[in-house]
């Protein structure tokens, strides 16, 4: 039974791999990434049950007649696919009650995951061929099911509701070892590529030495012995048991490495595969991928974003290497955005799931968690919970402003409410105080609103100043007003991500040379999280606290400078009345035509008080009950009379 075909281009041979061949191959790699969360078998039972349906005499005369071969079956057949024929014998094998742990993954292996329902119409409509042969299906059932009884996640009675994700990281088993095997037969040129033979443990004594160096080189200041000593607590707990864990230190407390030591020690201690950094923003995966590539080298860390083309790495082995790698994230260190982690937890794709089971034992680093979307908070925390009593997954969020993630989390609905993660341990204790040491800006809060002319002229008044803004439009309007002596420079997501990257490095550089002494820089939100720049003076627009403490955080970041601070400025306002007062008459404002508008201002019928700003100065002019009216009622009376 042929299950993929090739002809040799040196001497035109026909190379075959047998359907016997491919389905042991899948069924040992898929027993083998099943293994991680304790289920080999049945990974195992997933890989000889796939593809039975290529035993199908309706299938091999169209491998061959697509492959140009002869065939001796002149039967005509109007159906040659394959997958549900194993569905049907996972089915008869182990009953409906697994149909969404077996039958699903290989019915849909091509697919992609059907919705429960699917599943039976696809079953009722399909019989078994005659030609499939039922005896040579060597799957152990009684293993099956206490394997299962005997899994982590049975025991700690994990939530009915979570199986979903064990559907998809089976789904993600049999997929990735199907391609992989495949893959083996079919082009073995990649085949050789994939992979990593580094492991965490032989990484850590690089991230090591690289901090060891980074100490050695570091003047002997405040902030630097409590970069220091966040490094120690992060190697002091590193070794506590899988699980949830926080590293909540402010902005310029030396984070980004003192987290990555924790995860690599923890990782270390409990022999897990790798680390997974999910972020918020590009332009942090930039700077955070660039730093640990340098630390390790660009053939142990994958990048893996929609702003990162794999073609712009020069070394052409590890190019190919890279764009095999985002398949399947096998690689000790992925930097990636919440995005395509939390789309690929709840995909149903057979390109984002198959990633998947390479999350399991592995710890997954959660940057500026005080970004996740609080409108997906709820199947967010579900799923890491789910992730970490299945898959035993580790979780650490790190953020200068923690948000509420344990107990129970309430919204502004009294029945929205939902059970969190039940314990979140913080890696640094609360005697550290380390917001109170690592205090080092003045805010000042200037709540009158101000014109962009107004908040142009402060701003000029310092020669290296940064100013962030809420919205794209005001960035722009800010940076056409800056005088043209020195430097002046615009960071929004207007600019394609090749120009941020490079205004960003732009900045870092200006700000460490003494012969430019003049740097303005207007920015939007983009900067507040992870962009490692300093200035002596931050202006902020009004905005959440944890937006105004991450703004904080591009001030006075060594501490060396105590004169620094940061204004807090109200809304902007082109011009007139101020943004909270718009909001105000928000309520009792009434839209209507620009036709009709000018035509009730030449009956005289409203009035600007603040530029921009009209009312009616006729109350008779509208009616509670039927609202504006567009005629003017002295002009009838008049006529009346």
């Amino acid at each position: 039974m042929i299950s993929h075909l090739y002809q040799n281009r040196d001497n035109g041979q026909w190379m075959i791999q047998t359907n016997d061949e491919h389905q042991k191959g899948v069924a040992d790699m898929a027993a083998s990434f099943a293994g991680q969360f304790g289920l080999p078998s049945w990974g195992r039972a997933l890989g000889l049950l796939h593809d039975k349906g290529k035993e199908r005499a309706a299938f091999q005369q169209y491998i061959r007649k697509m492959n140009g071969l002869p065939t001796s079956d002149k039967k005509r057949y109007d159906d040659h696919t394959h997958a549900f024929v194993g569905g049907i014998l996972a089915k008869e094998l182990m009953g409906k009650d697994v149909s969404h742990l077996l039958v699903n993954q290989i019915i849909s292996h091509h697919t992609g995951l059907h919705d429960f329902g699917d599943v039976e119409n696809i079953l009722k409509e399909r019989l078994l061929s005659k030609e499939i042969n039922e005896g040579d299906i060597s799957i152990n059932k009684p293993l099956l099911f206490q394997e299962f009884i005997d899994s982590p996640f049975s025991k700690s009675k994990v939530e009915w509701k979570h199986f979903h994700h064990l559907s998809r990281m089976l789904f993600s088993c049999l997929v990735d070892a199907d391609r992989l095997d495949t893959e083996r037969f079919m082009d073995v040129e990649s085949w050789r590529k994939r992979g990593n033979s580094a492991t965490l443990a032989d990484l850590l004594p690089q991230l090591e030495a690289y901090m060891q160096k980074l100490q050695s080189n570091a003047a002997d200041t405040k902030v630097n012995r409590i970069r220091q000593q966040v490094k120690e607590q992060c190697s002091r707990t590193s070794s506590s048991e899988k699980g949830f864990y926080s590293l909540t230190v402010p902005t310029g407390g030396g984070k980004t490495l003192s987290s990555l030591l924790w995860a690599m020690k923890h990782a270390v201690s409990h022999s897990m595969n790798r680390i997974i950094i999910a972020i918020p923003y590009t332009s942090i995966i930039v700077q955070t991928a660039g730093l640990l590539k340098e630390i390790f080298g660009e053939e142990n860390v994958l990048e893996h974003h929609s702003n990162f083309d794999p073609d712009d790495i020069k070394d052409e082995e590890n190019r190919e290497k890279a764009k095999l790698a985002t398949e399947n994230w096998d690689y000790p260190i992925i930097v990636t955005t919440n995005v395509q982690l939390f789309e690929s937890m709840f995909s149903n794709k057979t390109s984002d799931c198959r990633k998947l089971h390479n999350m399991a034992n592995s710890i997954l680093v959660l940057d500026e968690v005080q970004m996740l979307p609080t409108g997906f908070l709820r199947p967010i925390v579900d799923a890491l919970k789910a992730y970490q009593e299945m898959f035993g997954v580790s979780v650490l969020f790190t953020t200068a402003s923690q948000p509420v993630l344990s107990g129970l989390i309430e919204g502004t609905n009294p029945k929205a409410d939902f059970k969190g993660i039940e314990h979140i341990k913080e890696i640094i204790p609360e005697e550290f105080a380390l917001h109170d040491q690592l205090r080092r800006v003045k805010l000042s809060i200037d709540d009158t609103g101000k014109t962009y002319d107004e908040i142009a002229a402060k701003v000029s008044e310092y020669n290296k100043v940064l100013c962030i803004v809420n919205t794209r439009k005001d960035a722009k309007e800010l940076y056409d007003r800056l005088p043209n002596d020195g430097v002046k420079l615009h960071l929004s997501r207007m600019m394609c991500p090749a120009h941020l990257h490079e205004t960003i490095g732009k900045i870092k550089t200006l700000l460490k040379d003494e012969s430019q002494p003049i740097v303005r820089v207007i920015a939007t939100q983009l900067v507040e999280a992870g962009v490692d720049i300093d200035f002596p003076v931050v202006f902020r627009q009004e905005a959440g606290l944890d937006s105004v403490l991450q703004a904080a955080g591009r001030c006075n970041r060594e501490g060396l400078n105590w004169e620094n601070s940061m204004e807090l400025i109200e809304q902007l306002k082109e011009s007139g009345c101020t943004y909270s007062l718009v909001k105000q008459l928000a309520k009792f404002t009434v839209g209507i035509r620009s036709y009709d508008f000018k035509q009730l201002k030449g009956y005289g019928l409203v009035e600007e008080i603040l530029e921009g700003i009209y009312v009616l100065a006729d109350r008779s002019q509208y009616n509670k009950a039927t609202g504006l009216s567009l005629d003017n009622h002295w002009l009838e009376e008049v006529l009346m009379i």
